[in-house]
């Protein structure tokens, strides 16, 4: 019963991992003459030198960093309201999660549009605020990128909140009466008995989010093509490009082993604290 999930698994799984590991060291530029011989790290050297290759790490590196502090920050925050008691209550759960059920690329789309500098409606509802406002978002490398992780966040903090108030809800109420009881407020409920008893799940949760920040370029690809000037390219979308634009299998390969390295790194670390507060 396992050898055929053990078979399946090596050949979703491993075998295309090591062939674009194999095909890192080759030259395969398909319409630049690559004949697929071993190329050394010539591939990897390229990467040292393109510059598109080093605002795409710049970006991919703010996005993750930024959009995850802001899904943990706000994620919790729209996890412990959503935990409150109300009129309505599961039917905001439910709604809220909207966004989140919405494809990226359909998402992408309506942000490229509610983004537009002349018919866009975040001008429209800015403009109602303050007069005569007009901005062109997608035509500046930082209006641009401040579009994309706004629409990221948007889109994914409603699922992160809800995976949150999973956790929340194992929470016992008695042991918030019991620290009310001893004086305890508010605030020191949320710092030593909130944010301890979630911790280890959102710190769980984090790593996938990462991952998928890092690894996801529809949104990207759907709201702004990596422009403008490459300002919102990230590595996911580079490697997007490189394979299918350029044909460049070779160096898209480079690209998405450095990527894989990112990403293994960044499970490490969060799995080594996930152990230290384990233990």
């Amino acid at each position: 019963m396992i050898l055929p999930v053990i078979i399946i698994r090596c050949l979703t799984t491993l075998y295309p991992v090591l062939m674009t590991f194999i095909n890192s060291f080759r030259d395969l530029h398909i319409i630049g003459g690559g004949t697929g011989a071993f190329a050394g790290l010539k591939n990897y050297a390229k990467l040292l030198s393109d510059e598109k290759i080093a605002s795409s790490m710049q970006f991919t590196i703010l996005f993750t960093i930024i959009s995850m502090t802001f899904h943990i920050v706000l994620g919790v925050i729209l996890a412990m309201m959503l935990n409150m008691k109300f009129k309505g209550k599961k039917f905001l759960r439910t709604i809220v999660l909207i966004p989140w059920a919405m494809p990226m690329i359909v998402a992408g789309r309506a942000a490229r549009w509610g983004f537009n500098g002349t018919y866009g409606f975040v001008n429209d509802l800015i403009g109602r605020l303050v007069s005569g406002f007009h901005y062109d978002w997608l035509i500046h490398v930082d209006a641009a990128r401040l579009a994309v992780i706004i629409v990221d966040l948007w889109k994914d903090i409603p699922f992160f909140a809800i995976l949150v108030l999973a956790s929340l809800q194992f929470v016992s109420a008695d042991i918030y009466e019991a620290a009310k009881i001893d004086g305890a407020g508010a605030v020191k409920s949320f710092f030593y008995i909130t944010i301890p008893s979630i911790l280890k799940t959102v710190m769980t949760i984090s790593i996938f989010f990462t991952m998928w920040r890092i690894t996801s370029f529809e949104l990207v690809y759907a709201m702004t093509s990596g422009g403008p000037y490459d300002g919102t390219s990230v590595l996911s979308y580079r490697i997007l490009i490189e394979a299918f634009n350029n044909l460049n299998l070779g160096y898209a390969s480079a690209i998405a082993v450095v990527l894989f390295l990112i990403m293994l790194v960044l499970t490490g670390i969060n799995l080594f604290a996930i152990k230290k507060i384990s233990d």
